[in-house]
């Protein structure tokens, strides 16, 4: 541990990135990210055995009166006797086959794929130096991060990683309220450690963690870094806590320094304001942005509404909900990260499979409008608003053929009608002429028009009032995108 630490220092104080806000203010958002627009978020591991209610069965398991509880308490008996840990042995993935993931994913018009490397149960994922209780060595005996690094870098996918681990800080806590297998005493290395009393909602900074605890979740995510290399790294809440401040710039430093050694190029997602605006991408759980930004930023939500993690009960959402959202995050400056949930065999269920393959269809035809575009003058118009904030995706979006969102790649301007017209015409109020004295949203001319996978009768116009297309014998819950080649 103290010779890792070392090390960090090392890299920081010889590298062009300190461990500061001034420093890390120089960082900016490479350009190949920018280009993708749509990654894969994968949230698999020993919660999965059970595959109760959502990913948070660990913690949830040991808090009396909760339906994990009474769950496992039916299911497997008294915690003292089965335990979190006693899962492990049953989370065998004998069917997980990294290569057959990967071409899922490419096939769905991915173009980055983000594993969780440690959830909040402390279970890495990984073969690694800083704990026993990881995949390489129980359960699957796989390196499961390592195995989907080369799986998916082979098909051209960018690879990225993720960690929850600060929150391990009082993940595990609620078993020591009664008789169960987490008890003291523990100490650094156990796998239910530290298990500490956890934040209340009113003052999530009412526990902070330790010095040894932030120097073991240093090191353990720049392990991550210097085995797996990774492209990305996406941060769950709590980093934002004053005492894990220090640390995390000095990972950020340490991060991208590596990255330049390696001559890459890196990115870090994170939510709440835990970075100094403009070191990292910002991040909106399960929700986005009503407005276009100045800055790049992602959404990341899943294809379940209910749960990250496979269970029985997974409420899912239809493909044309999240290609719709996929639209309006891209029209705004944003990438899209959708979270699937494999089962404990290592198997996609079938229906994430169905969900990523309908994407998939619809990208193969409209993809052009998507990866490697910007924003245009407007993003958006029409009457569906979108409720800004995270945590927003309860419910589907009632979009109406009115309701267009834009793209722009060199030569061409994308409008992508999210709910197609049922009498085939597109009526595009934003190329309208109206007011042209007061400047229109757009004055220039409009060369051809095409309908992308349409190659029917097609006739446009352009009035006062929008760019009318008339189309004939289209029929399709999808969007629809309208290719305009600007003279």
């Amino acid at each position: 541990m103290q010779d890792y630490l070392k090390l960090i220092d090392d890299v920081i104080m010889q590298g062009e990135y300190k461990d500061n806000w001034d420093s890390l203010s120089q960082y900016e958002v490479p350009d190949w990210y920018r280009k993708l627009k749509f990654g894969i978020f994968i949230h698999w591991g020993i919660f999965s055995v059970p595959a109760f209610n959502n990913e948070w069965y660990s913690r949830n398991m040991y808090i009396q009166g909760t339906e994990e509880f009474e769950h496992h308490v039916k299911t497997y008996g008294e915690h003292k006797n089965f335990g979190y840990k006693d899962f492990i042995p049953m989370f065998k993935a004998e069917q997980f086959d990294a290569e057959e993931w990967a071409a899922l994913f490419k096939e769905a018009g991915a173009k980055y794929v983000i594993p969780v490397a440690e959830h909040h149960d402390g279970f890495q994922m990984y073969q690694s130096d800083i704990s026993h209780w990881n995949a390489y060595e129980m359960g699957p005996k796989r390196n499961v991060i390592g195995e989907l690094k080369e799986a998916v870098s082979k098909l051209g996918l960018a690879f990225g990683t993720s960690s929850h681990r600060v929150e391990h800080w009082f993940f595990m806590n609620h078993g020591k309220e009664f008789e169960s297998d987490i008890k003291e005493p523990m100490e650094r290395g156990d796998f239910y450690w530290p298990a500490m009393p956890e934040p209340n909602h009113q003052d999530l900074y009412s526990t902070a963690p330790t010095q040894e605890f932030l120097e073991d979740w240093l090191v353990r995510c720049c392990e991550i870094v210097d085995k797996y290399r990774p492209k990305i790294i996406y941060f769950d809440w709590w980093i934002q806590h004053s005492a894990v401040k220090p640390y995390l710039k000095k990972f950020t430093a340490y991060y991208y320094n590596r990255a330049k050694e390696w001559g890459e190029d890196v990115v870090i997602n994170y939510k709440h304001d835990a970075f100094q605006f403009g070191c990292a991408v910002v991040d909106i759980e399960r929700g986005q942005f009503a407005d276009a930004k100045p800055y790049y930023w992602q959404t990341d939500t899943a294809v379940a509404r209910n749960s990250w993690c496979y269970t029985k009960e997974n409420v899912y959402k239809t493909p044309k909900e999240i290609l719709c959202d996929l639209v309006d995050i891209v029209s705004k400056n944003g990438t899209l990260l959708l979270n699937v949930g494999p089962k404990s065999d290592g198997t996609i269920p079938e229906e994430d499979k169905r969900i990523l393959l309908e994407i998939g269809s619809w990208l193969k035809v409209n993809g052009e409008a998507i990866y490697g575009t910007s924003v245009w003058r407007r993003s958006a118009e029409g009457p569906t608003q979108i409720l800004e904030g995270q945590f927003a995706d309860g419910s589907a979006k009632q979009f109406t053929s009115e309701d267009i969102r834009f793209t722009v790649k060199g030569s061409y301007l994308y409008a992508t009608v999210l709910s197609f017209p049922e009498d085939g015409i597109m009526r595009i109020k934003s190329l309208g002429e109206k007011d042209a004295s007061k400047l229109p949203h757009f004055h220039g001319i409009i060369k051809e028009v095409t309908v992308l996978g349409y190659d029917g009768e097609l006739s446009w116009s352009r009035d006062e009032e929008a760019l009318v297309v008339k189309t004939s014998g289209i029929k399709t819950d999808y969007p629809i995108v309208c290719k305009l080649q600007i003279d």
